[in-house]
């Protein structure tokens, strides 16, 4: 049986993969103004902002509950899963992906909230900056 943080890890890899399938610019660990931090939060092409919490089993989703606070910095809200997760758990207020092995696919559309103009440059934005400031540090470690 593969340990949590590896599925977790796999999972966010295949959701890595679906974005960019997509269209979608995943940036994973984004801190949001409200002092969560999403698991990838994903930019659309026609500036929708996407928030995909992954969850790496059932314990993960029900110790958890924070998800709702994620729902007022996104668009549209996705859990994503493996194969294996109780889709019953899920809520009908989110989106839900799921994944098999390095595969994903979005099994369910999540309901579109559009945000407010100024919070969704506020993301933009942070996203940008984030994602820039990341790929500055990964070809200069030492900067």
């Amino acid at each position: 049986m593969e340990a949590l943080p590896a599925v977790a890890a796999r999972v966010r890899r295949a959701v890595a993969r679906l974005c960019l399938m997509q269209g979608w610019a995943p940036v994973h660990e984004v801190p949001l103004p409200n002092s969560r931090r999403a698991d990838v939060l994903a930019l659309a092409p026609d500036g929708r902002v996407l928030c995909i919490e992954v969850k790496s089993g059932t314990r993960d989703y029900l110790t958890d509950q924070k998800w709702p606070e994620y729902l007022d910095y996104a668009d549209a809200l996705y859990f994503a899963v493996d194969a294996s997760f109780p889709r019953a758990l899920l809520p009908d207020a989110a989106g839900w992906i799921m994944v098999h092995g390095l595969e994903a696919e979005i099994v369910r559309d999540a309901p579109v909230t559009p945000l407010a103009p100024a919070r969704r440059r506020v993301l933009t934005v942070r996203l940008a900056s984030l994602a820039a400031t990341r790929l500055a540090l990964l070809e200069d470690p030492d900067a």
